[in-house]
């Protein structure tokens, strides 16, 4: 049986911590940020971790 290969998108996208957790990061921070204000983009900044919902999803196209 052959080996199950990563998803090649979403290893670009997450990062998978020491501890397992499935890191990314925040959507709204690539385009049209002039119209947006400071306080919101400094919001965006960072990573959060995936919402619980996707997380099973997420792991399977990573294959773990």
């Amino acid at each position: 049986m052959p080996k199950n290969k990563t998803h090649s998108g979403m290893k670009k996208r997450v990062k998978v911590t020491g501890s397992g957790k499935l890191l990314t990061e925040r959507a709204g921070k690539r385009h049209l940020l002039e119209r947006k204000s400071s306080r919101i983009t400094r919001r965006l900044t960072g990573t959060e971790e995936i919402a619980a919902v996707d997380r099973p999803r997420v792991k399977k196209l990573l294959g773990r």
